[in-house]
């Protein structure tokens, strides 16, 4: 019952106070899976995209590749009265040192910010690659069209920015198509670099590597679940944070598994059609995407991608053996899935860019008492705050309470040892931030 009280009472709050109460739902309905389509066979027809394929060509190449998605970009803000600032963002690798580089070339992202009217300097961010490869990464000329890895997260990267660009956030949106993946998440190291060194607040970044498959090499056809991949706590955590975390709880609530929480909560109200999956791992097993770096470096970021891959069409050539039709071609994705997916992304990053910022301490307190004391800093923006909690074995906040414009909160009743709790704040327009897990206590 108090699971149930606690949805119904989010969803008041949002339909109650929301932006305008259709503006998700309408985010939803815009974004067009032929307009994913047509995006994803323009990529496709660069022949390879590969991180060291030619830069020279208008036809063939990352480098006609990358200019034609900052020309989408461009043509996207000029419908929107300039609203994208488009520039890239670029590092120089060598062969030195690295055994997946063939020579040396610049590595080039392609950035678009939504600059937020409120607070400009707060990013979400929503990333796709560039790249692609075929069996041999080092091989750079040879077909890789690359169409679902990762085509398919590019382009619903650059749908989302369409569709997006039609409405105004507080915080700040970077559309961003990353290169270098295959070869070592450097297009990804870089923009993390970039953003640190320019002093960015980052809400969350969502990777969208491969977005488009429903058919798994295991048979199975699925074209409602995804997968949200979410490390479990920071790597930056000092080691005074690891030992109160043995005594206290917290080792599955680090900041990028709050904003899968966040994701995963916001996709079951708005399109409950899909079953999103919270897959408590930084990667696939032993394997990486482009939140990786900016999880290196603290920022929240998650990986959002299909369920069901299918490894024949994963860093293959294109070729015929044994009956088995290999290699990343177009035929293999469907496009309403990848619209699916783009929509999961859209509404994320218009909740966060609407939302007020997270408090950033939460101190709690109520050792051996029947009850749980809280205190967080007030929010600017915020008009309210919801106190969460769960059981600790559940991967979801099931019980909530909503606490109008105060800093500090007994939940009488409630024993502090049974459950986790965390505090999310609550703007004029019902979007709420991710959750914080209590980062001080208190007597």
């Amino acid at each position: 019952m108090k699971k149930l009280l606690c949805f119904t009472l989010l969803l008041y709050l949002n339909f109650t106070h929301s932006q305008n109460p259709n503006d998700i739902y309408n985010i939803i309905e815009a974004v067009s899976a032929e307009r994913i389509q047509n995006n994803i066979q323009t990529l496709v027809n660069f022949g390879t995209r590969n991180t060291f394929s030619d830069t020279i060509s208008e036809t063939r190449g990352i480098g006609a590749a990358r200019r034609w998605i900052k020309k989408k970009f461009e043509t996207i803000s000029n419908k929107c009265d300039e609203c994208l600032e488009v520039f890239y963002q670029k590092d120089f690798v060598t062969k030195e040192g690295n055994k997946r580089v063939p020579h040396d070339a610049w590595i080039v992202n392609v950035v678009a910010i939504q600059r937020g009217t409120k607070y400009p300097n707060r990013y979400v961010i929503m990333s796709g690659d560039i790249d692609s490869r075929a069996s041999n990464t080092m091989n750079f000329t040879i077909d890789a069209p690359g169409a679902n890895d990762n085509a398919s997260g590019m382009a619903g990267t650059i749908e989302a920015a369409r569709v997006l660009s039609k409405y105004k956030f507080e915080s700040s949106i970077v559309y961003v198509g990353l290169s270098g993946e295959e070869q070592g998440l450097f297009g990804g190291a870089g923009l993390a670099k970039y953003a640190k060194d320019n002093n960015w607040d980052i809400i969350g970044i969502l990777n969208n590597d491969m977005i488009g498959n429903i058919k798994g090499v295991d048979g199975v056809i699925d074209n409602r679940s995804f997968r949200i991949f979410s490390e479990p706590v920071p790597p930056t955590e000092t080691e005074r944070q690891r030992k109160l975390r043995r005594f206290y709880g917290g080792e599955v609530d680090g900041i990028s598994r709050q904003l899968a929480r966040y994701v995963h909560k916001n996709t079951k109200i708005y399109m409950p059609e899909m079953n999103p999956m919270m897959v408590y791992r930084l990667d696939r097993f032993g394997r990486g995407g482009h939140h990786r770096p900016f999880n290196d470096l603290g920022y929240p970021g998650i990986r959002i991608m299909e369920t069901h891959e299918n490894y024949t069409q994963q860093h293959q050539d294109i070729r015929e053996e044994n009956g088995i039709k290999y290699g990343d071609v177009i035929e293999h994705v469907n496009f309403g899935y990848a619209k699916k997916l783009t929509s999961v992304n859209a509404i994320n990053l218009a909740s966060l860019a609407w939302a007020p910022p997270a408090p950033k301490e939460v101190a709690i307190g109520g050792v051996v008492e029947p009850s749980v004391k809280f205190k967080w800093n007030k929010v600017e923006g915020a008009k309210g705050y919801k106190i969460y909690w769960r059981d600790t074995t559940s991967p979801t906040w099931d019980y909530c309470r909503y606490v109008v414009d105060v800093s500090e909160f007994t939940l009488d009743g409630i024993v502090i040892d049974n459950y986790f709790f965390g505090i999310a704040a609550i703007g004029d327009n019902g979007f709420e931030s991710p959750v914080v897990f209590p980062n001080k206590l208190m007597r």
